[in-house]
């Protein structure tokens, strides 16, 4: 697959095609998948793969794209807006958190690094698919919140992207430096909870 090429056409096997391809890239990583393989997952011929995606960057993009929009989905249907604030942030904390302590996770914002001079596009559709849905529906969630008078705040953007990374405190520094692999439930509700308590000591009236 070719660097040059940035389209991806879609088609009657571009599900399969995707299915396919997320199954070997979760096996094998990136780097480690070949055409051969994502064909052969997908049941369809290099032929048909390159049709759909002439750049393996492209296919992995979409792959992760959509898994980061199904989870982003998943959270959206089970958070429920009446709730306090304490018990909404903590799910939302989680949901944050198990997405970018994920394999797939990973990966993406590996890529995305790595290819960013090249391919700036990938990490706008990846911030897209994802993190900028979780982060509207922080913001649509506190905004209720404020009407039923649980917080006070004047910049919903500035206080969402502030909770999102109060999150990341500690444990995301240790995992891209390669410090830490993974995280035990106690260290990341450790975290989650010092997220809570901090957002709330500055907008909880």
């Amino acid at each position: 697959m070719t660097a040059e090429a940035t389209t991806v056409r879609k088609g009657r096997k571009f599900d399969q095609v995707l299915d396919g391809a997320r199954e070997v890239f979760l096996r094998d990583g990136f780097e480690g998948a070949s055409v051969d393989d994502i064909a052969r997952a997908a049941g369809v011929s290099k032929a048909t793969l390159y049709s759909y995606f002439p750049d393996k960057r492209l296919l992995f993009m979409e792959v992760a794209s959509v898994q980061c929009q199904r989870q982003a989905d998943g959270a959206l249907m089970t958070m429920d807006l009446t709730q306090p604030p304490r018990v909404v942030l903590k799910e939302v904390a989680r949901t944050f958190l198990g997405f970018i302590f994920s394999d797939m996770g990973q990966r993406i914002f590996r890529i995305c690094v790595a290819e960013a001079d090249r391919f700036p596009d990938l990490g706008r559709q990846f911030y897209q698919s994802g993190p900028m849905r979780m982060r509207q529906a922080l913001v649509t969630y506190l905004q209720a919140a404020m009407l039923r008078g649980e917080v006070q705040i004047d910049d919903m953007d500035l206080a969402a992207d502030q909770f999102a990374e109060l999150c990341k405190a500690d444990l995301w520094p240790k995992l891209i430096f390669g410090l830490k692999d993974s995280f035990s439930d106690a260290e990341i509700t450790r975290i989650v909870d010092g997220a809570v308590d901090t957002f709330m000591a500055r907008y909880g009236t």
